[in-house]
């Protein structure tokens, strides 16, 4: 039987999201016969954590579904087995990006990547705690329809399961590597309020993360677009197309990956940075590995915490690392499709063209990252309020920061080389949930 993890990583309070979650976990063993692993990967605190344990301790049996309730402990204790058996060189490194101290997108993301291959599943299919389902007819729609409908199936035998297809017929003998959908609701990153309070403003600081050739009349689009997800339009019936996925139509709340992608690349493991977690997505599209987009779009929302001092703080610090990240990724998504190519001859991403790329890409200048520090920093100072106080805090942090976009991909690449031995070393061993024998 077909054995697909479903995860969501969660680092605070959403019992009513774990019990959603598992609604549409039992949905998708029940519709398609397969075997699905809930996997709540947890480092929140001791409140949230043992109201989660209840939670999950209270859901009803349901048929082909397995649930794994794993804190940072139990996370912890497996990833050491896997790294011991794998034969890492520098064992105590590779913990600290796979579990780090700070908040990591990608790292949270590749834990549940291993342990979904250690669980022996074929997928994973990511959800996230401040996001909750549509609903059509007084029904919960499920993005997991589509997941499993296509995920692994050849292009062309999809081609008539969908509303529209764009893909290259050249690419009709290829997998399905990527199925996903965006969101409706509150913006993904917190720049509504700063179009609000300045629409100039709004476009510098996204602008920077556009690629700087981008031609102008694009450049409005795109800045007029970022982070706003498929907008605010209800669900009234599918719509599919098959087609190299643009990372930009899909959010990490609602995408699913074959294990070939991520069986064979991790995510950057960079703390306290959004965004770290598309990079498969940029990948699979840079390669041109077929894709699902469809459109049962999550309802995202904004947790409180988010909204207070702090979490608005914690907030802009992870953008800004985002903005100083993106010339450097870019420039790896250049080197992985230059040469051969990031494919090899069987259609599989090629780890060592990524890494490579990582290695040897040429990131931005010292002076020009620099530069798009200064636009952060005089944008948040033009902003007033709050964003001056954060403006300050930034300006403290400036070469902790600058210094750590440099660090984010020399880890990166620390963790390519053990991404392969990591992989093979957690097959048939999952993690052991407290008070048993590992």
């Amino acid at each position: 039987m077909r054995r697909v993890c479903l995860t969501l990583p969660t680092d605070r309070a959403c019992a009513a999201t774990v019990r959603a979650v598992a609604a549409e976990a039992a949905y998708g063993a029940r519709h398609f016969g397969v075997e699905v692993r809930l996997l709540v990967l947890d480092s929140s605190g001791p409140a949230a954590l043992a109201a989660h344990r209840e939670a999950v301790a209270a859901l009803p049996p349901e048929p082909g579904v397995v649930v794994h309730h794993f804190d940072e402990d139990e996370q912890r204790d497996f990833l050491r087995g896997a790294i011991a058996r794998s034969g890492a060189a520098a064992p105590d490194r590779v913990l600290g990006l796979m579990l780090p101290s700070g908040v990591s997108y990608g790292a949270c993301t590749n834990r549940a990547f291993l342990i979904a291959e250690a669980l022996g599943c074929t997928s994973v299919h990511r959800r996230d705690s401040d996001s909750r389902y549509q609903y059509l007819d007084g029904e919960p729609v499920f993005p997991i329809h589509h997941e499993l409908t296509a995920l692994g199936r050849r292009a062309g035998d999809v081609a008539g399961l969908v509303s529209r297809s764009r893909l290259d017929p050249a690419l009709a003998d290829r997998p399905v590597a990527v199925v996903g959908g965006s969101f409706v609701g509150e913006m993904s990153v917190d720049v509504a309020e700063i179009r609000a309070l300045d629409p100039a403003v709004h476009a510098d600081l996204v602008g920077l993360s556009l690629p700087p050739d981008c031609p102008e009349i694009w450049r409005r689009h795109l800045v007029d677009e970022a982070f706003r997800g498929a907008g605010t339009a209800a669900f009234t019936g599918d719509r599919t197309t098959l087609a190299t996925v643009d990372p930009a139509r899909v959010d990490m709340c609602n995408v699913a990956l074959a294990r070939e992608v991520y069986g064979r690349v991790p995510l950057p493991p960079a703390t306290d940075t959004i965004g770290s977690d598309y990079f498969l997505l940029h990948l699979a599209h840079g390669a041109r590995l077929p894709g699902v987009l469809h459109n049962r779009h999550i309802v995202n929302f904004h947790t409180p915490e988010r909204r207070s001092d702090a979490g608005f703080l914690a907030y802009q610090l992870r953008l800004t690392k985002f903005l100083l990240a993106a010339p450097y990724l870019r420039a790896v998504y250049a080197g992985a499709a230059a040469g051969d190519g990031p494919l090899d001859a069987d259609g599989l991403l090629r780890t060592s063209a990524v890494a490579a790329a990582v290695e040897e890409g040429e990131g931005p200048e010292p002076a020009e990252n620099a530069e798009r520090f200064d636009v952060v920093e005089r944008s948040y100072r033009k902003l007033g309020g709050r964003y001056a106080a954060a403006a300050d805090v930034l300006a403290a942090r400036r070469e902790r920061l600058l210094d750590g976009a440099r660090r984010d991909m020399a880890d990166f690449a620390l963790l390519l080389d053990a991404w392969g031995p990591l992989v093979r070393a957690s097959e048939g061993h999952p993690p052991s949930p407290k008070g048993t024998a590992p």
